[in-house]
């Protein structure tokens, strides 16, 4: 068959229940995959083009470069989504050629370093749940804003993203032993140590509290309605205390993971652990937090650098 607007039609819901199936991706990721190929069919579409190939491709991308204007990074994440998306079509056998096979384009991207916190703003952010408790009257709001410090305690401890923590269920974590049981991108489990008595203790005080609350669902953490928390929701909880640290409008709940890393690289961890605990596939995607961590490398340039010693 060949590779037409049909086929498109036919089969992007499909190869996004495999995404989330198989390949176990969050619903923010499988969204996005959604968007850049219905974005792609529509402008088939418009155009009136039925049949892909190597040209409509080219075509495609010239026009998000010259008429959208769209950043490289952004275009090589549609790229990228479009091929992947002909290699499950080869798979499946619905078409039996893909424009890509022979096809070949690279893009500037500029490698962004990671957005950090910095202690001051770390103590902030931690001490604002802290401080709106204490001035809480109903049990309710109590019993929400502990689940809220023990969130963002959880993302700062560990480094897991928001799509891992929402993932979590009870059987997942063993506060005895203080582990941790993450669900991560592509089905990798990995288990992690909760290092901090802190933190431990505040996710007792979570346990019971939600216990209290009768959920309806397995998840650690559950939402007014006691049902399984979304992601969108852990963003809304650290937007509000965001707000009340004064850190920057910027700052996201990721920025938690990227100062965790890059802390501990400053700290003189080995960067294998540090790949290991983040769950990265590759050690190159845990490479760029050493370019941020400056901090580790002020002290071996103050211990090292032979110039150090040099009077003239």
């Amino acid at each position: 068959m060949e590779y037409s607007t049909e086929v498109i039609n036919n089969n992007i819901k499909l190869y996004i229940n495999t995404l989330k199936t198989e390949r176990n991706l969050t619903e923010k990721s499988t969204k996005a995959y959604y968007s850049d190929l219905s974005n792609f069919l529509h402008w088939l579409l418009d155009n009136k083009v039925d049949k892909i190939d190597v040209t409509v491709i080219n075509s495609y991308i010239y026009w998000l470069q010259n008429t959208k204007k769209m950043k490289d990074t952004s275009i090589k994440r549609k790229y990228v989504t479009l091929k992947s998306f002909s290699k499950y079509l080869l798979y499946k056998k619905i078409i039996l050629n893909s424009p890509f096979e022979n096809m070949r384009i690279s893009f500037k991207t500029s490698k962004g370093l990671p957005k950090t916190l910095s202690s001051q703003e770390i103590i902030k952010l931690l001490k604002s749940p802290v401080q709106e408790l204490l001035i809480l009257k109903t049990e309710f709001r109590r019993t929400i804003c502990i689940r809220n410090l023990a969130i963002i305690e959880l993302l700062y401890c560990t480094g897991i993203r928001i799509g891992e923590l929402v993932k979590i269920e009870l059987k997942d974590i063993n506060i005895g032993e203080q582990t941790l049981l993450i669900h991560g991108k592509g089905r990798k489990d990995r288990l992690l140590y909760i290092s901090s008595n802190d933190v431990i203790e505040i996710l007792k005080t979570w346990l019971i509290a939600r216990y209290n609350l009768k959920p309806h669902c397995e998840a650690l953490f559950i939402n007014k309605y006691r049902d399984e928390i979304s992601i969108y929701s852990i963003e809304d909880i650290y937007e509000k205390y965001r707000q009340l640290a004064g850190l920057t409008t910027k700052s996201t709940p990721h920025h938690l993971r990227h100062t965790f890393a890059t802390q501990l690289l400053n700290n003189g961890a080995d960067i294998r652990a540090v790949q290991e605990i983040l769950g990265h596939s590759s050690i190159t995607t845990t490479q760029i937090y050493t370019e941020v961590s400056t901090e580790r490398k002020k002290q071996v340039l103050l211990k090292f650098n032979a110039r150090n010693l040099i009077k003239i």
